[in-house]
């Protein structure tokens, strides 16, 4: 993937697929062989560093350098791993050891150097190092010389063409095997006068159970609920805690040798690990993706969105602490930029300090609502609180503090869409049931449950005959 482009070049996105892979127990183990010689690399370094540093030298972390290290080191000493793998590995360390220099410099205490050990480190192969089948379910990926060819199926079809394709990462999660498939995407196109219009601005405000609430510019407004993927972080966080009650009593001791039993469990615990990551991480995708189809139907070219990532560094207690980490809110942010920069949507944060707890009708603090309706006593304004916080960041000015320019007035949402964001978790299907909640009790032998209640008209015509909801007759909707 080159890191400089021609300015005069069609803008690109780099998009990144993760596919599985189909393999037999020989293909596994080589994986697994250059997944731990590209580990051997990364230790290499460590104590090369390490040596360096009770010598009082320079450490070694510039990429020319590392590479010309890694050449005198002469082939075969890391098993089928080629060049082109271990290089890669010694540009991960170089970056790694350079965002975190500059981490420093900025003031930053905490930034530390790369100097752990890695068992598995992933490996990248860049174009015209690798080769692709051209039915896009296969990748041949280079071994060192004098090696056997290794190709891999993949679980299913490249979702770019294979001229987009520009590097393959080798890597493990969870126990299992992945390849991420990097690519050249271009920016969409549009026609004249049907794309996003950058004087079109929509609010984007961040939460626990709505995701993304967007506040358009002609009182369109939409609502992603995310109650899927809170269920889905609660329910794993129960089934983990019980899991570790039922294994606490097998747990060996500090010192001991585990036995199969317990590496049976961790490997499992893995294993559900990546899953759940898995699960939370394509529902924050369709979310994002659910926002930018409505902006661009909207032809919204602007987003002004709030970044909250403020509160993460205040101490709630031990529960709302746990739910803020699950927020994942730098990965919301950086889903969402992503996806709009494809769509050719511009995305600028802004502070949102107070656009909760301030009435934008009247510009008075307001208490803080017990649901999700706010309303404010002073000139009893009222609205959903995540859209009227969403219309009110549509207002700020990105960069600096929280500033409203003189003269803009607040859109408040007129119309209001609804989307759920996670229908492919576990009970947020139709059967809305999680196999992992405890099963209900069991009604009395002889007992039918309860029924439906029946229809206030008489005849007995069902439902589909006349398209009425017997809960709700029309002169009480």
């Amino acid at each position: 993937m080159p890191r400089r482009r021609d300015p005069a070049a069609p803008a690109v996105v780099y998009r990144t697929a993760r596919v599985g892979l189909r393999l037999t127990v020989g293909q596994r183990r080589r994986c697994f062989g250059l997944l731990r010689s590209a580990g051997d690399v990364w230790a290499c370094v460590l104590e090369l560093n390490a040596w360096r540093r009770q010598r009082r030298d320079k450490p070694l972390a510039s990429y020319q350098e590392l590479c010309r290290e890694l050449a005198a080191s002469g082939p075969g000493t890391f098993g089928e791993l080629d060049s082109t793998g271990a290089r890669s590995v010694l540009r991960r360390f170089s970056d790694a050891w350079f965002a975190a220099a500059k981490r420093r410099r900025d003031g930053d205490a905490t930034a530390r150097f790369p100097r752990r050990r890695r068992g598995l480190v992933p490996v990248r192969w860049y174009h015209g190092t690798f080769t692709l089948d051209p039915g896009g379910r296969r990748v041949r990926l280079p071994t060192a010389r004098g090696g056997r060819p290794l190709w891999l199926r993949l679980a299913r079809s490249l979702p770019y063409p294979a001229e987009q394709v520009r590097s393959v990462t080798l890597l493990a999660e969870g126990g299992r095997l992945f390849l991420d498939v990097t690519a050249e995407v271009p920016v969409t196109v549009y026609e004249p006068g049907c794309g996003p219009d950058p004087a079109r601005i929509a609010g984007v405000d961040l939460g626990v159970i709505h995701p993304y609430a967007v506040a358009g510019p002609d009182g369109q407004a939409l609502l992603v609920s995310g109650r899927a993927i809170r269920g889905e972080h609660r329910m794993h966080l129960a089934d983990t805690k019980q899991r570790r009650r039922a294994v606490a009593g097998r747990a060996p001791t500090r010192g001991q040798r585990g036995s199969r039993r317990w590496r049976k469990y961790r490997r499992r615990s893995r294993a559900v690990e990546g899953r759940h990551g898995r699960r939370v991480r394509q529902a924050q995708h369709e979310a994002a993706k659910t926002v930018i189809t409505w902006a661009v139907q909207q032809r919204v070219g602007t987003l002004h969105m709030g970044d909250p990532r403020g509160v993460l560094q205040l101490a709630a207690g031990r529960r709302h602490n746990l739910r803020l980490r699950q927020w994942q809110v730098g990965q919301l942010i950086r889903i969402l930029v992503d996806k709009a920069t494809l769509a050719g949507i511009t995305v600028h944060l802004v502070d949102e300090r107070g656009t909760s707890s301030t009435c934008p009708g009247c510009s008075r603090r307001i208490p803080k609502p017990s649901g999700r309706v706010l309303t404010c006593p002073h000139c009893a304004l009222t609205g959903h609180r995540d859209l009227v916080a969403a219309a009110s960041i549509a207002t700020r000015t990105p960069g600096g503090g929280p500033t409203t320019p003189a003269g803009s007035s607040v859109v408040l949402p007129g119309v209001v869409t609804h989307r759920r964001a996670g229908r492919h978790l576990p009970g947020a299907g139709r059967s809305r049931r999680d196999p992992r909640r405890p099963p209900a009790p069991r009604a009395a032998r002889g007992s039918v449950g309860q029924r439906w209640p029946a229809p206030p008209h008489s005849g007995g015509e069902s439902l589909a005959h006349t398209g009425e909801d017997p809960q709700h007759p029309p002169e009480t909707r």
